[in-house]
């Protein structure tokens, strides 16, 4: 795990391009504290740069940026490829040597053999870039799901891309001007939609995407997509094919030269990883969780049974308000762009990286592969009302504009804005994952952009077909809530830490092995697949009521954290109750404050 930056250019040589490059290089050094490096092509129309957390061959051999022994192909790769041993052993067999037992390498010599389909053999988490000193290219990659991120700013035949905003900020060539999209889509869902960023002009790779940059002109493809096209298959069947799917990626999560640990909330899907990996792993686990003094809030003594029950070595933080309140200038200045999320993962990833793990596992994607939201049951009841009363529309888009402008609650605003759009699952599930409506973000645009024109309403209809509506809404939660807030913020803030979070969950290979089991038994009630595949986890576990894993924040914004949250310009009309509204317009302003400067 990394950090990746560069730029590319044409026409005259840049004198400028190593001190440009390094100044990205330092605005990442908290991803790769072990080790940095940079490379320059003769022609100075290349710079890439590499900060080093060592995972796999922990000697100077894994240096980056890497290059080919003739010195045409060079690499900066940021991620894991759990595949590489068997793909290595692919490439020695066709006469490959090997200098180091880095996946890096393996990448390299797989794309000087096999050219930009290389990325369709990988398996693992990935983002990262390959100059052709000899055809003056590049080709840069993200992983089919976006659990790395790729970001890149492009103007006339210069291109500059990173692993975090930050970084592309820092080369000192882009304008800071707020996104209006970007903040649009904050403000409505919480966090960011790729491809949009907060910056205009500077977009993310989208996942399963590829760029190529020849001669200045940039062209991008897809190379993935989820399919969920059902077969036919008994329970038993679909249930002996999850576990082996979930064993199998567990295995391949487990590749390091370091130990690796796990986090532990006590729900279904970490208690599956720490059964699991007892499963493929002998000896010592570490396992790490949070805790709260606020009993409605503590789930710590379910976790401590957990870690008991599997023997795993645990370790636990409480933490207070007090004890925030003071890590809260740590995790902002952490923060590479706004969510309503991503505290707890900086806090968790602390205490794991304070017990000197490098290397830890996370169930995150657990829900969105098994069907363990409400958004499973809640949205296709709306579509079924809307469907009913479609031959009301008038009527109820009148009743949805009042009911935005006027409603007493937050979800009272956003089925006021769910009323005036098409009865889409898409609009549907917006409607549900929700902040601010259509309306209220508008009012809150207009503070930043005064006098400009604001966003229209997003009808937007998914254009891919699904065989059923929860598998749409299981793609959506994959490519919308888990990919644009979930796994971003789980990069930032474990690497804000020196901490490579690796998701097993969240794995093409097993993704691909269970898409194809029919949705009425995948994404049944309670996750029952997931528990029925993995028989170890405690009945105490998957027979308890629900609850995913947040901190006490609205009772701490009334007590420790109350003149930090206290002092918010808003819009009237635009409500901040409930608590995540008054975090993420803080957020926000705290964010433009910082980056403007």
């Amino acid at each position: 795990m990394c950090g990746i930056a560069g730029i590319l250019v044409t026409g005259t040589v840049q004198e400028q391009l190593e001190w440009l490059v390094k100044r990205m290089e330092k605005a990442l050094l908290h991803r790769g504290p072990d080790d940095q490096g940079i490379y320059i092509a003769q022609n100075r129309n290349c710079a890439f740069t590499h900060t080093r957390l060592a995972i796999l061959d922990l000697s100077s051999a894994g240096h980056q940026p890497m290059s080919t022994a003739d010195g045409r192909y060079w690499i900066t790769f940021n991620g894991e490829i759990y595949n590489f041993q068997e793909l290595r052993s692919q490439l020695e067999a066709l006469g490959e040597k090997f200098s180091s037992r880095t996946d890096t390498e393996v990448i390299l010599k797989l794309y000087q053999r096999t050219g930009t389909d290389c990325v369709k053999q990988l398996r693992g988490m990935f983002a990262f870039a390959i100059w052709d000193n000899l055809e003056q290219t590049c080709f840069l990659a993200r992983d089919p799901l976006g659990i790395k991120p790729l970001y890149y700013w492009q103007s006339h035949s210069t291109l500059v891309f990173a692993s975090e905003l930050r970084a592309v900020l820092a080369s000192g060539l882009i304008e800071k001007t707020l996104s209006k999209e970007g903040l649009y889509g904050y403000l409505v869902s919480g966090s960011v939609p790729e491809p949009h960023t907060l910056i205009e002009g500077v977009y993310c790779l989208e996942a399963g995407h590829t760029l190529f940059w020849e001669a200045g002109q940039v062209s991008k493809s897809c190379y993935w997509q989820i399919d969920f096209s059902p077969e036919s298959i008994s329970e038993e069947d679909a249930i002996a094919k999850v576990r082996k799917a979930l064993i199998d990626s567990i295995q391949h999560h487990f590749v390091s030269d370091v130990p690796v640990g796990v986090f532990l909330s006590g729900g279904i899907d970490s208690t599956a990883i720490v059964a699991l990996s007892r499963q493929v792993q002998s000896g010592s686990l570490h396992t790490y969780s949070i805790a709260f003094a606020e009993k409605e809030w503590n789930e710590g003594d379910l976790a401590q049974n957990v870690a008991n029950h599997f023997q795993t070595k645990h370790t636990e933080y409480k933490i207070t308000a007090s004890e925030g309140r003071k890590l809260l200038p740590h995790y902002l200045a952490a923060i590479d762009q706004p969510s309503i999320d991503g505290f707890n993962t900086f806090c968790v990833s602390r205490v794991a990286h304070q017990s000197g793990s490098k290397v830890v596992l996370s169930g995150l994607g657990g829900d969105e592969m098994f069907g363990g939201y409400k958004s499973f049951q809640t949205v296709p009841r709306m579509i079924h009302t809307r469907q009913k009363l479609k031959t009301l529309q008038p009527m109820l888009a009148s009743v949805g504009m009042g009911l935005e402008r006027w409603g007493t609650s937050t979800q009272v605003r956003r089925l006021g804005d769910f009323l005036q759009c098409n009865p889409t699952t898409e609009t549907a599930y917006r409607s549900f994952r929700g902040i601010f409506s259509h309306w209220e973000a508008r009012q809150i645009i207009q503070s930043y952009f005064h006098y400009e024109s604001l966003p229209e309403r997003n009808n937007s209809i998914v254009t891919r077909s699904f065989p059923s509506l929860e598998d749409e809404i299981s793609w959506l939660e994959i490519s919308r809530y888990m990919r644009n807030q979930l796994l971003k913020d789980s990069d930032v803030m474990s690497m804000g830490w020196g901490l490579e979070l690796r998701v097993p969950f969240v794995d093409k290979q097993l993704l691909e092995s269970i898409a194809s089991i029919p949705s009425n038994l995948r994404l049944q009630l309670g996750k029952k697949i997931l528990v029925q595949a993995v028989p170890e986890i405690p009945d105490w576990i998957f027979n308890r009521p629900k609850r995913g894993f947040m901190f006490p924040y609205e009772a701490w914004m009334q007590t420790e954290w109350q003149d930090i949250f206290s002092d918010i310009q808003y819009p009237p009309h635009v409500s901040l109750k409930p608590w995540y509204r008054r975090w993420s317009l803080a957020i926000i302003n705290y964010w433009w404050r910082e980056i403007s400067l």
